[in-house]
């Protein structure tokens, strides 16, 4: 099992996640996070510290495309390790249905 971030993460990009990570598995993108589904260890703590609710686990059903999309831009993105703020507008954007379609890019973050 891993856990994985969905495209609830995109245009809010909350990064409470990051400060309890003991392995330093999310990456950066421009507007969202991913785990980096091998370096992930399953220990679950970041999954309640996302006020989007984001992280899931790999086992809950449709999963497989977003292990395969975390690991994809976890290649390509910046690891980060140091809680931000969130992206302008993140609280009106939480719970906003097709934000993949809408929002997302694919420009790494600043990591750090």
């Amino acid at each position: 099992m891993t856990y994985i971030v969905n495209d609830a993460c995109i245009a809010c990009k909350y990064t409470d996640c990051v400060e309890v990570c003991p392995v330093d598995c999310f990456y950066e993108g421009e507007n969202m996070l991913v785990i980096h589904p091998d370096e992930c260890i399953d220990c679950g703590v970041c999954e309640p510290e996302c006020p989007a609710d984001a992280i899931r686990p790999d086992t809950e059903p449709d999963m497989e495309k977003w292990v395969e999309f975390n690991r994809k831009y976890s290649e390509m993105w910046p690891v980060i390790i140091t809680k931000k703020d969130p992206l302008p507008g993140a609280e009106e954007r939480d719970g906003e249905q097709g934000k993949l379609e809408k929002y997302f890019s694919e420009a790494p973050g600043e990591g750090g």
